[in-house]
């Protein structure tokens, strides 16, 4: 097994660097196995980061931060919209999970899901519904909407609510890659075993700071 601190963008100059994993590879087995983890790290989120410099370099992009990238994005530009989603929801899916984690988050967020869901169960029970039924590759979404108030969604392939014309928009606070890359090494295609497993490993006090930031933005 490899070090997570050991993978860098191809060229330390260029904008987007991978975050770092803020855990080791193995740090949320038996959930998410070790192998999975490495191979989406190292391969496919650094893929998606190389390639969004690459996309970027030479550009009135080059040099914008990725949020204001993703939120004017011109759709047709593929290489872009793909590799710009791909970079950002996977650093927020790093972000969001951690070896501590599972139970229910607290505080000002606890308070929120049970006002805009009913419950903590209400919401879990739509959010899974989002992640088992997004066809194909794809993601599912806790989101701050401009009202201030929490909405579940899901989005195909490496979009995002961030972007133009999202069917839910909003700023993310939890996100669930179901790509097949994902999880297919540990659970191959028992994806709601896979998404029942995330609850466990969801980092409820990342998700609550995010979701505190994106009602003062």
């Amino acid at each position: 097994m490899g070090n997570p601190d050991d993978v860098k963008a191809e060229d330390a100059s260029v904008t987007f660097q991978l975050i770092k994993l803020p855990y080791k590879y193995d740090a949320l087995a038996p959930n998410i196995d070790a192998r999975t983890m490495e191979i989406h790290y190292s391969k496919h989120y650094k893929g998606y980061t190389d390639k969004l410099n690459a996309a970027v370099k030479g550009t009135p992009l080059e040099g914008k931060k990725i949020e204001e990238i993703l939120t004017t994005l011109d759709l047709e530009n593929k290489a872009v919209r793909n590799n710009a989603g791909g970079y950002y929801n996977h650093g927020l899916f790093w972000e969001i999970m951690g070896p501590k984690g599972g139970g229910e988050p607290k505080g000002a967020l606890a308070e929120a899901i049970t006002k805009d869901f009913g419950s903590f169960e209400a919401f879990k029970t739509q959010f899974t519904d989002a992640a088992t039924k997004q066809f194909g590759s794809g993601w599912a979404w806790l989101v701050v909407t401009k009202e201030g108030k929490l909405a579940v969604t899901s989005t195909p392939n490496q979009d995002n609510t961030l972007m133009p014309g999202a069917a839910v928009p909003g700023k993310p606070v939890l996100a669930l890659d179901v790509w097949e890359h994902a999880y297919y090494l540990e659970y191959q295609n028992k994806r709601p075993d896979y998404i029942t497993a995330f609850y466990n490993v969801i980092n409820w006090d990342a998700v609550s700071k995010k979701y505190e930031d994106a009602l003062a933005k």
